[in-house]
């Protein structure tokens, strides 16, 4: 293995280099709180890759909360994802 030697201001230019690209990273990859997200019945239908019939029944059921506002339905996309979860079905050998 080889050996480089650098001088200290030259590595410390190098450190803050990376720091920079770092934070700049950790901007990327930290995406908005999904709690924040609301969907419509088409969005959700989408999403889930359900029907609209399908999505209805989980309202009825009260399987999946929504909101209302002037005859518009809604989805939290935080609710979208716990019933997800709450079916998710994990693989037993």
């Amino acid at each position: 293995m080889e050996v480089i030697t650098i001088q200290t201001e030259a590595f410390k230019v190098i450190m803050e280099k990376i720091d920079r690209i770092d934070r700049k990273f950790d901007s990327y990859i930290q995406k908005p709180e999904l709690k924040d997200k609301w969907f419509d019945i088409q969005e959700a239908c989408f999403l889930l890759k359900v029907s609209k019939r399908t999505l209805s029944n989980y309202r009825k059921d009260g399987a999946l909360p929504y909101s209302k506002v002037d005859g518009k339905i809604y989805f939290k996309a935080t609710d979208l994802q716990k019933l997800l979860e709450k079916n998710y079905k994990k693989i037993r050998r």
